[in-house]
């Protein structure tokens, strides 16, 4: 007898499963069920709580270790070798600050003033990417200027330009060994994955413990940050170049290297000046919260103004650091596409382009000598069209800010106290109040049901290193805000995703207000958020949604958009309402780009919320923050540090797994034949 099937009834070779089988989602909320009941019951034991400013023998031993290490530094080869590499950097940095920022002795200005730095930033935008942009980068570097933030706003640019100079030496040759060899790949790739998983802020304190305070920790902990960008994107650039291509030139006789030189990395340019889009912004990100270990730049004055909750002053200084990301994403955006454009529009001449360079060139250079000659070219003007622009705006911001917190006190008091008591608060209660041994029971086999063994045992291990740490319900709390966080994101993502995908004006207007937000540094989104809301955990979740929502929603909408308009257009002319198609056909269709969503919202969100301790967030934020403040706890800030690097791990596995985990059952559906002999 034959019969026909159903997908429900095969999901593997060789492997029958019956139609009553449990889902991955009803065993997952019956793990849940049983959670619940044992946290009704034993509510509030072994939650290891530890009060803020309390530590461990651990976190002395700790802090000490670190005391006994700068103590015997002229002893240790390892701390002489860094020290040396930091009096070098610090060479470096200073002499570029003496070039362009800070006064160069016995000059009282540096030895290019604003005129000339302006003239020759602008000259580089029209050489690399066209008029277009450098009329960008003039009204850019005039805006820092005017906004009082000059010397600033140099300064992180310096330590920016300077760590993707480093970033791009080191990243570029690696990037052409892993195009080249699996092997390197298989050693690099896991490198890169733990580098992309912790949250910038964790550089910071082993940075600054190695390499002290200032230019050379800030350099360091920003190379080590924005490389890993430039390494993918520009390994995978190298691997996309044709075969046949790369065959033709073998034919002809070439070397390995003149094959790179000439035929793969001319060719794979675009996608690497794309990489190096991303370093940049990555540098830039980094640059800014290097306020905590002393670096020069905007990082400071924003540091300043959240701590001291002086919104205007966060305004603007925000605002800068905005105008920056921008004219850095536009610049080596349009930089990766200039060449070609050029071959492309039929009316270029070489000739005639070399003489406009060469032109422009000299006059940026006359304006560099005039720079140097008067004073009033070579030190921004304070002047009523000067800084006093940004100090008005900051009085009107801050006007502005005291008005809306007591008019709209009520209201945005009302959605955070919503959101707390019928969602943060009761999941902080299971998660953190429940005996921690019954969390890591709960969290073990959630993993296990969701994403499979594999995360699992890395759950066990990361829960391991939490509970050694002695700060495991700080850990659970964070966990709880960014779960929070990450649901909030996943829901804007599900909403704006699909209305994206069906609606072209809908994408048309959302896509540039996401590309934008993208561009920001995670810091930025403190400063609205504690406007809304002060100076509590609820801010940092909120910013954490603000930063992470962009790239949710882009990839929810790009994944529905790439479901076959044949498949949509089948549903729909079998009755199906929108409702269903979504649901039905577009969603579990696009269910891979939903988990990646779902992972790349956990760990921005985790991201924003440990950088929110310092708007009142709490718990490994505040650890964290504590050890950058106070040299006797250093130990818990290096102890949160590790805390946050588990979590990121944790959840990003969780996710990759599940990922995973319905590719592999979506290939097996595909592979295997629905009918057959029964």
């Amino acid at each position: 007898m034959t019969a026909t099937a159903t997908t429900r009834d095969v999901v593997g070779p060789g492997t029958k499963v019956g139609l009553r089988r449990v889902p991955r989602w009803g065993q997952a909320l019956f793990v849940l069920g049983i959670w619940v009941l044992v946290w009704a019951v034993m509510r509030g034991q072994d939650t290891l709580i530890l009060p803020g400013q309390a530590k461990t023998g651990l976190h002395d031993s700790m802090s000490q270790w670190k005391s006994d290490l700068i103590a015997g530094r002229d002893d240790n080869a390892f701390m002489q070798f860094t020290g040396w590499i930091a009096d070098q950097i610090e060479a470096v940095g200073t002499w570029l600050q003496e070039l362009v920022s800070e006064p160069a002795p016995p000059r009282p200005v540096p030895e290019i003033g604003w005129f000339g730095v302006v003239a020759v930033a602008s000259w580089v935008g029209f050489a690399v990417a066209g008029w277009r942009i450098a009329l960008l980068v003039l009204g850019s570097f005039l805006a820092f200027g005017l906004l009082g933030y000059w010397e600033d706003s140099m300064d992180t640019l310096i330590i920016t330009f300077f760590s993707v100079a480093v970033a791009l030496v080191v990243g570029l040759p690696l990037a052409v060994l892993m195009a080249k060899s699996t092997r390197v790949t298989a050693v690099v790739a896991p490198v890169l994955d733990l580098l992309q998983t912790m949250p910038s802020f964790n550089y910071l304190l082993p940075v600054f413990l190695f390499f002290g305070l200032g230019i050379p920790a800030g350099v360091v902990a920003t190379v080590i940050y924005c490389t890993p960008p430039v390494v993918r994107i520009a390994a995978h650039g190298i691997r996309s170049v044709s075969g046949t291509t790369v065959e033709a030139t073998d034919s002809v006789g070439q070397t390995r290297w003149q094959r790179l030189r000439k035929v793969e990395l001319p060719m794979a340019k675009s996608t690497i000046v794309v990489g190096i889009n991303q370093t940049t912004l990555a540098a830039l990100a980094i640059v800014i919260i290097g306020g905590f270990i002393n670096m020069p730049g905007l990082g400071g004055p924003v540091l300043d103004a959240l701590t001291g909750q002086q919104t205007g002053n966060a305004f603007v200084s925000g605002l800068c650091i905005v105008i920056m990301a921008i004219m850095l994403d536009r610049t080596t955006t349009a930089a990766s596409v200039h060449g070609e454009k050029l071959a492309r529009s039929g009316t270029f001449d070489p000739r005639r382009h070399r003489i406009v360079l060469a032109v422009t060139g000299a006059v940026a250079l006359v304006c560099v000598y005039y720079s140097r000659t008067y004073l009033k070219l070579a030190e921004f003007p304070e002047s009523a069209l000067g800084p006093a622009i940004g100090r008005e705006m900051a009085m009107k911001v801050q006007s502005f800010a005291d008005w809306f917190t007591s008019t709209f006190d009520a209201w945005t008091t009302a959605i955070k106290d919503v959101v707390s008591t019928f969602l943060l608060n009761p999941l902080q209660d299971l998660i953190a109040n429940s005996p921690w041994y019954v969390t890591a029971v709960a969290l073990t086999m959630l993993a296990l049901v969701v994403s499979g063994l594999r995360p699992a045992l890395i759950t066990v291990v990361c829960l391991t290193g939490l509970y050694l740490s002695d700060l495991w319900n700080d850990s659970m709390i964070t966990l709880t805000m960014t779960l929070v966080g990450a649901l909030i994101v996943m829901i804007l993502a599900l909403v704006l995703g699909v209305a994206m995908a069906r609606r072209p004006g809908v994408d048309l207007v959302l896509r540039p207000v996401l590309d934008a937000a993208q561009v920001m540094p995670a810091f930025v989104y403190l400063i609205p958020t504690l406007l809304l809301f002060g100076p509590t955990r609820f801010t940092a979740i909120v910013a954490g949604v603000i930063y992470a929502a962009p790239i949710a929603i882009k990839l929810v909408a790009d994944g529905i958009a790439r479901v076959s308009a044949t498949t949509v257009e089948a549903a729909v002319s079998s009755g199906s309402t929108a409702w269903q198609v979504i649901t039905k056909v577009q969603l579990p269709m696009a269910r891979g780009n939903v988990v990646l969503a779902v992972n790349q919202g956990l760990l921005y969100v985790l991201s924003v919320v440990v950088i929110g301790g310092l708007v009142g967030a709490g718990a490994l934020g505040y650890d964290s923050v504590l050890g950058f403040s106070q040299s006797q706890y250093f130990g818990k800030g290096i102890a949160a540090a590790g805390c946050i690097v588990l979590l990121g791990i944790m959840l990003d596995r969780f996710a990759r797994g599940a990922v995973e985990r319905q590719q592999r059952n979506n290939d097996i559906l595909t592979r295997r034949p629905i009918s057959g002999a029964i």
